[in-house]
């Protein structure tokens, strides 16, 4: 993984960078995506915690340093309380641009003033440093591939993998989704005798055991971020927030997503 002083938020925010679309990661998804590792990494810290589902500031003086996530301390302590899925969402923006600013400043992300039309001035972000956000990806991948027990992944890491999961980010795809690298090299998917050729059966019954192995990977992925998450957040009230805000990315990517009426 990348050097320490990139944060959960900064992390992810690289995880979703396209350097063939940069500006899909200025998205609703990965806003709220950034901003959930920012409220997850305050309470790491043990600067906000679980107050009956609300978030809730330990104290009122307490700061990490991190100007993004004391920008975000601060904005949860100057508002009325709220629960872990409104604070996902609740002006995500805000901790997007202070994340990709913060990028910026690392070295990680390149600032590129232009101008709309000749007139209007305009900045674009491009990935500076893609060794930094390749090593991301494939430690991503290594961790969500379950090539490490869960038990000797760091707590971070593991934090990572499991909120990419959730916004569905290329690095965190399920190879057991049609299409998905991986897929037709499960045992049984592909290869099996009479699977190309021969009766209707032969096809059928192939198909069904390619059906079936999809299945299986399924679950194996789903069973590895449970894994991933009680490493991630081995105290229940952790594990709480991480739920809570996995569901709210995970709503938000769903929404992205669906197909819209025509």
């Amino acid at each position: 993984m990348p050097r320490d002083p990139l944060s959960l938020p900064a992390r992810l925010c690289l995880l979703a960078w396209d350097p063939a679309r940069p500006g899909a990661a200025d998205a609703a998804r990965v806003h709220h995506l950034v901003r959930a590792g920012a409220l997850v990494e305050l309470v790491r810290r043990g600067l906000l915690r679980d107050d009956d589902g609300i978030a809730t500031p330990v104290d009122l003086d307490s700061e990490t340093g991190d100007p993004v996530l004391d920008g975000l301390l601060e904005l949860v302590r100057e508002s009325l309380p709220h629960g872990w899925r409104p604070w996902v969402a609740l002006h995500a923006r805000v901790t997007f641009d202070a994340v990709r600013e913060q990028l910026v400043a690392e070295g990680c992300l390149r600032a590129e003033k232009k101008r709309v039309l000749g007139v209007f001035p305009s900045v674009e972000y491009a990935l500076a440093r893609r060794d930094t956000a390749q090593a991301l990806d494939r430690r991503v991948r290594e961790v969500l591939a379950g090539q490490v027990p869960a038990a000797e992944v760091p707590e971070r890491d593991a934090a990572v993998a499991v909120l990419a999961a959730a916004a569905e980010l290329g690095c965190a795809g399920d190879p057991g989704g049609a299409g998905e690298p991986g897929a037709a090299n499960e045992p049984g998917a592909a290869n099996e005798p009479g699977a190309a050729r021969g009766s209707g059966a032969a096809r059928g019954s192939g198909g069904a055991r390619g059906q079936g192995s999809a299945a299986g990977a399924g679950a194996r992925r789903r069973d590895r971020i449970a894994e991933l998450a009680g490493r991630a957040a081995p105290a229940p009230a952790l594990r709480g927030v991480l739920d809570e805000v996995c569901g709210a990315v995970s709503d938000e990517t769903a929404h992205t997503k669906a197909p819209t009426g025509g």
